[in-house]
């Protein structure tokens, strides 16, 4: 029996089966490779669903998570901590909003995002009956708050009644979301770039058109950059690149580079006129492990221009993915922004080509349906490129 059968048994009698895994067991990685227990080479494309942004084993950050273990790890919310302070200061100077809180996942931060909106309005007009708009095919979270805001039913279904006072609106068709707007309305949510529904950037009109909704009316815009955010389409948060800036904003994903880690970021407003001490908090939340590695991540990110990196570098990935949509008639799309790609797939299942993929040690993963999502560390190179596409050809 292989090492890698040994745990997977070992695995399958202890953890609950709520997800089923690929038969890879991954032990290390370093770069944009991983490595599994027998020893096989991968090249990721998948960064951990878009988290290890800076790839595996970067040296400055791995010393920092060194130097912090070797000081204090946690000490509770009841305290200041400074590795939490500095990371505030470096993720509010990045977005250029006003306060952050803290999470342990995206997941926490649509729930404080939602808490946030919904306090808003409450302190705005003293009644709990206000309504959220998000979007259809979004994906925001598996808490009963963030998937009452998911727009996909075959996630809600099992776990109903979910929260209420929710309305669904298409993404980018404005007037779909101004068919949902009542006096009620508190917030409208929705992702930069649809993730886990296929790939879906944002219009640029469209976003606009709800922004204006919310400024007319005085409801709050949140964006969740979860996925989408901390560099991967190219700019610090996808909708700097809109120039349209929310009222809350959710991150998390490469915020840490795979310490689990999320946030959510209110404009001054929002923060003036929303939680107040005794409504919301954590208590492994912005703890100083987690926040030494937000903090590290921003000085890289800033000493190795990797923003200027994935710009430089993205032209050359659509560009190769283009070619491949071009030349394989089950491939009928690409779409994306950044080192965020989706390659739409027809007539042939998603999972065939990534098993067939791991096999030849290519790490890629789906979204929705039927599209080929495309990840990467946001270090690679225009070689890594190439040896993707040649693993992935050999997959097709």
């Amino acid at each position: 029996m292989s090492k890698t059968q040994a745990y997977i048994d070992r695995a399958e009698e202890v953890i609950l089966h709520t997800y089923n895994r690929y038969h890879i067991v991954l032990e290390k990685g370093q770069g944009v490779y991983l490595e599994d227990v027998d020893g096989k080479q991968y090249l990721d494309f998948a960064a951990g669903i878009a988290v290890f942004a800076l790839g595996y084993g970067h040296p400055a950050y791995k010393e920092a998570l060194k130097e912090q273990i070797d000081k204090v790890i946690h000490t509770s919310n009841l305290y200041y901590n400074i590795p939490a302070i500095e990371a505030a200061e470096k993720l509010l100077k990045a977005c250029g909003m006003s306060r952050v809180f803290f999470t342990n996942s995206g997941t926490e931060a649509i729930e404080g995002a939602i808490k946030a909106a919904r306090k808003y309005a409450y302190n705005k007009e003293g009644c709990t009956d206000h309504e959220i708009i998000a979007m259809n095919h979004s994906f925001h979270g598996r808490s009963i708050g963030a998937l009452s805001v998911t727009g996909n039913p075959h996630y809600q279904e099992a776990f109903k009644p979910l929260m209420g006072g929710v309305k669904f609106a298409d993404f980018n068709d404005l007037d779909s979301v101004k068919a949902q707007i009542t006096d009620k309305t508190c917030a409208i949510i929705l992702e930069t770039v649809q993730g886990e529904g296929g790939i879906y950037p944002a219009d640029k009109a469209f976003l606009e058109g709800v922004k204006a909704i919310c400024e007319e009316r005085d409801i709050l815009l949140i964006l969740d950059e979860i996925q989408c955010g901390m560099g991967r389409t190219g700019d610090m948060f996808a909708w700097q690149a809109y120039g349209v800036e929310p009222d809350i904003m959710t991150c998390a994903k490469a915020l840490g580079c795979g310490v689990p880690v999320g946030a959510f970021v209110l404009n001054e407003k929002t923060a003036k006129a929303s939680l107040v001490p005794g409504d919301h908090g954590t208590t492994y939340g912005g703890n100083p492990l987690a926040c030494a590695a937000v903090s590290k991540v921003f000085d890289i990110f800033e000493e190795e221009k990797i923003i200027d990196h994935v710009r430089k570098v993205t032209p050359y990935l659509e560009k190769k993915l283009d070619e491949l949509t071009q030349k394989y008639e089950f491939l009928t799309e690409r779409r994306g922004r950044g080192l965020m790609q989706g390659l739409v797939v027809e007539g042939r299942p998603v999972g065939e080509i990534i098993t067939k993929a791991l096999d030849n040690g290519l790490i890629v993963i789906s979204a929705g349906s039927n599209v080929l999502r495309l990840v990467p560390p946001l270090i690679i190179t225009e070689e890594n490129i190439d040896e993707m596409i040649e693993k992935l050809e050999k997959s097709f």
